[in-house]
């Protein structure tokens, strides 16, 4: 399952490598403008994901939602969980009631597909490895940072080589097609919102195709489920 999926991952990104180029790392205002309202509201998301984090033994693991990509969730035994409110257009109930602010920011803002809390545990390490769909950019935001012992932030997301060590409050609209990985060099767990959301200005022919993907993905999550 899992070299089938990377097989598909390859022919994918292949696609949009013909006809989309652009920078790792985008801007903010250019490329998700929507997102200001998230920044603007980080501390009462940051609450509802300590609220979360306070039965974070009940979230699931990212591989146990998405097996195809256990080799880089379930590598070191270590926790990565991931509380999904919405993923690819599919609402999870359950977790949108859960986290009302984020919800609201959510529904307000038709460029997000998929919303969660990522929860990085204490010495866990993802490793390098890039997603497959140029037509999705993510936004990365920072709601609790452990710190290293000598007080900089522990956690950190390297994208196309460059690290990024960024504190609470503090965020990165990124393309994940690069080559990536993250660490958590603590004793405690990390969490940050992570949105994918449309990218904009793409081709005609690169919208269709992306929307034509993003539906496939939908059907496969109701067979599956949102976790």
């Amino acid at each position: 399952m899992a070299q089938a999926y990377d097989r598909a991952a390859d022919v994918v990104r292949a696609l949009y490598d013909r006809r989309i180029s652009g920078p790792p790392v985008l801007d903010l205002a250019h490329d998700f403008a929507g997102g200001a309202a998230f920044v603007d509201a980080w501390q009462a998301i940051r609450d509802e994901a300590l609220a979360v984090a306070r039965r974070l033994h009940e979230v699931p693991r990212f591989h146990e939602i998405m097996p195809e990509q256990a080799a880089i969730s379930a590598n070191d035994g270590c926790d990565w969980r991931m509380f999904i409110l919405k993923a690819y257009g599919v609402e999870n109930p359950a977790n949108m009631a859960a986290c009302p602010q984020l919800a609201s920011l959510v529904r307000a803002c038709p460029a997000v597909l998929s919303a969660s809390f990522s929860c990085l545990g204490p010495r866990k390490h993802i490793p390098p490895h890039r997603g497959p769909l140029r037509g999705i950019i993510r936004f990365y935001m920072v709601l609790t940072m452990p710190r290293a012992a000598d007080g900089a932030p522990a956690g950190v997301l390297k994208v196309a080589d460059v690290e990024y060590r960024l504190d609470e409050g503090e965020f990165l609209l990124w393309d994940d097609t690069f080559e990536h990985e993250a660490w958590n060099a603590s004793d405690a767990v990390r969490i940050v919102l992570s949105l994918d959301v449309w990218r904009p200005h793409m081709p005609v022919d690169m919208r269709v195709v992306s929307a034509a993907l993003i539906q496939l993905v939908r059907l496969g999550i109701r067979i599956r489920g949102v976790g």
